[in-house]
């Protein structure tokens, strides 16, 4: 079997933990901004310092609510900002991760919660709150259910109010890059789905190092993405990271149905997915683009996007072709306006 290796661009730290990385940017950079929260009213910036303190916040509920190192505590949620301030606070308290797919059916919820040993599992609506409901006879160290939408994570973080500081940094202290950060259940290829154990060292190290290899696109001036993969998915863990790390604005989208609407909306300067995203959107993007009358652009734009793409990896990009790439950016986003 072939292998092939490379040193790493970033060293590992072992005693660095994933907690680190949003205590670093609240105290090096306070003002930079971490997320885009959806509101009624638009998208709605998140800094740094703002972060921690609402993820302090909610770490010192888990403990209070009785989390303790190294307990698992589930996610069952569509990808959204919650999902990712949750994530967070469970490391904060010094616990793992475990992630549930909100398409779970009743049998799966109840077997990832009762093999991990969840002893408390955040939902988003009362329908996740329900399926829980229906199996908790058979998970003895379930002890809590809380649900986003009905003002749970609230409820939850309130209640932590008399937990010190130096408690939750206890937590932190005793976490380092070989403290495992979540489980991450197989498909299942073959019997039940399988926990994965992945550290924090694993998340970080990888994170840190495509942040620097990536740096003139994550590190970018304004650089953001929009993230609408499932959040139980690694793939989508590792970008909730590697924005982390990087300091790019990161948002969130629930439901793809509305992602070309989003992607409009919040305009991320880079997006990471799986091929078969990248396919969907091209197409959808190809059937607006036709069924406004603008099909023959769309195909010239599509032409020249392959060139640009060809030209720069041969190190030259003519501008006739940095005037048609902008056009297929824009017929994209579904804002075609003048390049």
């Amino acid at each position: 079997m072939l292998e092939i290796s490379v040193p790493a661009l970033v060293p590992p730290d072992p005693q660095a933990d994933l907690t680190d990385l949003v205590a670093d940017a609240a105290r090096e950079d306070p003002g930079c901004v971490l997320f885009g929260r959806p509101t009624s009213a638009g998208w709605e910036d998140v800094t740094a310092s703002a972060f921690l303190a609402e993820v302090t916040r909610l770490a010192k509920g888990l403990v209070a609510a009785g989390v303790r190192p190294g307990d698992r505590v589930a996610l069952m949620s569509k990808t959204r900002y919650e999902w990712t301030l949750s994530d967070v606070a469970v490391w904060f308290a010094g616990a793992v991760t475990v992630p549930v797919y909100e398409t779970s059916s009743a049998e799966q919820v109840a077997w990832i919660l009762g093999d991990s040993g969840a002893v408390g599992i955040v939902v988003e609506t009362p329908a996740h709150a329900a399926t829980v409901e229906s199996v908790r006879g058979d998970l003895a160290a379930l002890r809590s259910v809380w649900t986003v939408d009905e003002g749970g994570l609230e409820h939850l973080a309130a209640g932590g109010a008399d937990v010190d500081d130096a408690e939750i940094e206890a937590r932190r202290a005793g976490l380092n890059g070989d403290s495992v950060a979540t489980l991450i259940y197989t498909s299942g290829t073959t019997g039940r789905p399988k926990g994965c154990e992945l550290t924090h060292a694993n998340f970080r190290d990888l994170a840190l190092n495509a942040t620097t290899y990536l740096s003139e696109v994550v590190r970018a001036p304004g650089a953001s993405t929009l993230l609408f993969l499932p959040l139980a998915h690694v793939f989508a863990r590792f970008v909730q990271v590697l924005c982390i790390a990087a300091r790019a604005r990161l948002g969130h989208t629930p439901d793809v149905k509305n992602l070309l609407d989003d992607l409009a909306a919040f305009r991320p300067t880079f997006v990471l997915a799986v091929p078969r995203v990248f396919e969907k959107i091209y197409n959808s993007s190809e059937a607006r683009a036709e069924a406004g009358g603008k099909g023959r652009i769309f195909a010239g734009a599509t032409a020249a996007a392959v060139a640009w793409s060809e030209a720069q990896d041969a190190g030259s990009v003519p501008f006739g072709l940095r005037v048609r790439h902008a056009v297929f950016d824009k017929l994209v986003y579904g804002k075609l306006r003048e390049a």
